[in-house]
């Protein structure tokens, strides 16, 4: 799954090769039934309009799983400020479970991965119609291997016969290949259906999965559940377990993804998907805990090596935001005077961080874990490590923005700092304080 959203020819070509492969395994393999010399002959009449139903309800539940949009959030209001999390892409509050996709543009309600295959993000609501598609998909496919077996076994029974009284070589080369491709696309699509069934099952979206992955690893290496990590401001952090707060029993997990308690519409194709509440409230915006943890909003728990790291960066890297706020007004004389000094500040800060480089090896606390699984990426693509799973995955191949992830700064900066705020929303948020005092 790694890089594979980013490749042009699979963001283009997805959907219609899998509206190809659908056409092909379901009229393709129905023409040769029909039209071949093939034993037993044509399916029966029942099992020809159950196959066709099946694969009626398949092309609805991918469109809907194409079409419907993953969900955004709306603001009533223009927000400057909020508590908990922030999209430093949408300049904007991020509620829990919330993750900015890099392809949609935008903050995703309970994403769970952005699938090529559909081009859209799996999320709060577009779950039900996705795996509505991986259920028919794998139904019409087992029904469909039902009717190839019953060729083989036609053809085993007769093998002592003289090849002339068999079928054709065409229809045997029609046979092959369909089954071929039918076994493949059973074994792919069974993988993503058992998948897809413990997400819902067990209410923890894929990108959840990682995220406990990374924090049980963090666990592991620590020793104990709990150790104090000074942050990058000075202030001790404590590290604590923390247990998954989303599952709140499996028949409610169910209940709450499919958007309704109703069994019989679960895999109804026509039924509808949760949507996001509006005026910041409802669906989408809460998410009810199981109160495992010692308080609410614990989830996702920070990973206490970004923290270190980032601690361990030189203090002159720090920007200062008064300065720049001042320096914003300055007359251009002023403003001369202003760059070169902050020329002469980066040289002093160029001098430190080489002697530090030369003092410090930045690699030795990752060294100690590359012997596990679960290891810190030194070649990450903007030039960071980072955390990936034992199948080599990390957010970015989930679809998220990494850029815009900051979970553990929005765990240290509780208190509403303004350290991870670019200069321009700084600028824009005092504007409109000053306009509303004006008023």
């Amino acid at each position: 799954m790694a890089g594979f959203n980013d490749a042009p020819l699979v963001r283009n070509l997805a959907v219609p090769a899998v509206c190809l492969l659908i056409a092909f395994l379901s009229c393709f393999s129905q023409y040769i039934f029909h039209y071949s010399t093939l034993d037993p002959g044509p399916p029966s009449r029942t099992e020809t309009v159950v196959f066709n139903t099946l694969l009626l309800c398949l092309w609805c539940s991918y469109f809907k799983a194409v079409a419907v949009d993953p969900g955004r959030y709306v603001f009533p209001d223009q927000v400057i400020e909020a508590e908990g999390s922030w999209c430093k892409k949408c300049s904007a509050p991020k509620p829990p479970r919330a993750h900015h996709c890099r392809h949609c543009g935008r903050c995703i309600p309970k994403m769970d991965h952005h699938c090529p295959w559909t081009r859209n993000c799996v999320s709060m609501t577009t779950f039900p119609h996705f795996l509505r598609f991986l259920v028919y998909a794998n139904v019409s496919l087992w029904a469909l291997g039902k009717l190839l077996w019953q060729r083989f076994y036609a053809l085993w029974e007769t093998r002592h016969l003289p090849a002339y009284l068999g079928p054709t070589l065409g229809g045997l080369i029609a046979l092959a290949l369909t089954s071929l491709v039918c076994l493949f696309t059973t074994l792919a699509l069974g993988i993503m259906l058992i998948t897809t069934v413990k997400t819902w099952l067990f209410n923890c979206t894929m990108i959840e999965g990682w995220e406990l992955d990374r924090h049980e690893a963090a666990i592991d290496r620590g020793g104990r559940d709990w150790w104090d990590i000074t942050g990058p401001d000075g202030e001790k952090f404590r590290f604590e377990r923390v247990e998954f707060p989303y599952d709140i029993g499996f028949f409610a997990n169910m209940a709450q993804a499919m958007g309704t308690s109703n069994v019989l519409l679960w895999f109804f194709p026509l039924a509808g998907n949760p949507t996001v509440g509006k005026d910041g409230q409802g669906c989408g915006w809460t998410w009810e805990e199981n109160g495992f943890n010692r308080k609410e909003g614990m989830w996702p728990p920070p990973d206490p090596e970004k923290i270190r790291r980032a601690a361990r960066t030189w203090p002159a890297a720090r920007r200062d935001y008064e300065a720049e706020l001042r320096d914003a007004n300055l007359s251009p004389e002023e403003e001369k005077r202003a760059f070169k000094e902050r020329q002469e500040q980066d040289a002093r800060r160029r001098n430190m961080l080489f002697a530090e480089l030369e003092e410090v090896d930045d690699y030795d606390i990752i060294d100690e874990v590359d012997d596990s699984d679960d290891a810190y990426d030194r070649d990450d693509m903007d030039g960071s490590p980072g955390w990936m799973n034992s199948d080599g995955e990390r957010l970015r191949d989930y679809g998220v923005d990494e850029d815009a992830e900051d979970a553990d700064a929005d765990a240290l900066h509780d208190d509403g700092d303004d350290d991870e705020v670019a200069l321009g929303e700084l600028l824009r948020r005092r504007k409109v304080l000053q306009r509303d005092d004006d008023a």
